[in-house]
């Protein structure tokens, strides 16, 4: 996944101009950023302050870590079976 050159406390930012009555079009030609991915933040982190949107993106990078972890020890379990089954 690629990582966004906005911080948390950025995004949080420019979703709190939004609240305070800029339009979109300006939101996103000041930032440059697109319509699609404001309404996505919207979505997402809307009436959070920054350090709540960069605790939830760290949580979501653990937990993206240990997802993968799991992965790799179900697979070594998986192989470990196979292989004893073999042998019996």
């Amino acid at each position: 996944m690629r990582k966004s050159k906005f911080s948390p406390q950025q995004i949080a930012k420019i979703l709190k101009e939004f609240d305070n009555g800029k339009s979109v079009e300006q939101i996103t030609r000041e930032h440059g950023v697109s319509t699609s991915a404001f309404y996505k933040w919207r979505e997402r982190y809307a009436g959070m302050n920054g350090k709540e949107l960069k605790r939830i993106k760290e949580l979501e990078e653990e937990n993206r870590k240990l997802k993968q972890m799991y992965a790799n020890l179900a697979l070594d379990h998986q192989m470990a079976k196979e292989i004893i089954e073999k042998k019996l």
